[in-house]
């Protein structure tokens, strides 16, 4: 389970820096976003599933 939370943990934080960086960037939240951010979230359990 450690390896698990060692990729999560970053991808969260990522995810916590875009949502400060939209704002400064005067981007707005687009679904892409969102989108990227389940992807990567279904990658890390695929990877980790046999565990």
């Amino acid at each position: 389970m450690n390896p698990v939370l060692q990729t999560v943990l970053p991808l969260s934080a990522s995810n916590v820096v875009m949502t400060f960086a939209i704002p400064c960037m005067k981007q707005g939240l687009k679904l892409d976003y969102l989108w990227a951010a389940l992807c990567l979230l279904v990658a890390v359990c695929f990877v980790f599933r046999g565990e």
